[in-house]
Parts: structure tokens; sequence; C-alpha cells
């Protein structure tokens, strides 16, 4: 089956919040995704397969030359497939294209492979105050 990537495309808040729920095992809050990020987001980028969304990745900025990748999801029955990747890779792509140098992640150590490994994220020196 094959995959479309769509940077920022269409999608509703009922579908990235049932997405959310379900690739992070919480019970769906209702998040106002669209708000979210048209207000703060450089852009997103959905993965699609036969038209349901399967995949959904934010990318924050400065307004500047740096981008961040949050919220980075996939249904658990699409992992391991190579979507993630994918969605890292257009995030990426289309954050060049718009004038950043340097594409930012946070994520759990059990991510670790995921990040530097299939997405070609290097580790560095970062710090992190809990608020």
């Amino acid at each position: 089956m094959t995959i479309t990537y769509e940077w920022r495309g269409e999608f509703g808040n009922a579908a990235v919040n049932a997405l959310h729920a379900e690739g992070f095992g919480d019970r769906g809050a209702d998040v106002d995704w669209l708000t979210r990020v048209h207000r703060h987001s450089l852009g997103w980028v959905c993965a699609r397969r036969e038209g349901g969304l399967v995949g959904f990745v934010n990318v924050a900025w400065d307004g500047g030359v740096h981008a961040f990748v949050l919220d980075t999801v996939v249904a658990p029955r699409s992992r391991r497939s190579g979507i993630g990747a994918g969605l890292v890779a257009e995030a990426g792509r289309r954050a060049r294209a718009a004038g950043c140098s340097w594409l930012h992640v946070d994520f759990e150590d059990g991510l670790r492979e995921f990040y530097l490994d299939a997405c070609g994220f290097r580790p560095t020196s970062a710090g992190l105050i809990a608020l």
C-alpha cells in the first residue's frame, strides 16, 4: 500500500487526537491541533494510507533558522514500515526549503535508535528545565 506525505495537509482535530491517543496510549485529550499548528508551526506533515491518517509530525520554528520536530506519531499498526522516518524526512526537506539551517528534536531514550539511526539526527549536548 502506498503512503502519501502531505506538507501542511488538511486534517481534522478528531483524527489527530485519535492518532495521538492510539499512538501514545493516552485517553485522547481534546486538543485543538488546527489552532495550535496554524499559530505556532512552520508546518506539519500528515502521512496517509488509503486516505486515512496513519502518521503526523508537527514542525515548530523560531521564525529564523531553527525548526523543531514535535509530536511525531505513527499508528501502532503501521509502525516499523518507514512511515516515521518518512514524516521526519519530509519535515526536514520542507524546513530546509523555508530557509532553516537546523532541525532539532528531543526524545526519550527508547526512541534513540529511531531518531539517530533511522532519521539521521546526531547526538548533541542539550539542557532542559522542567517547568
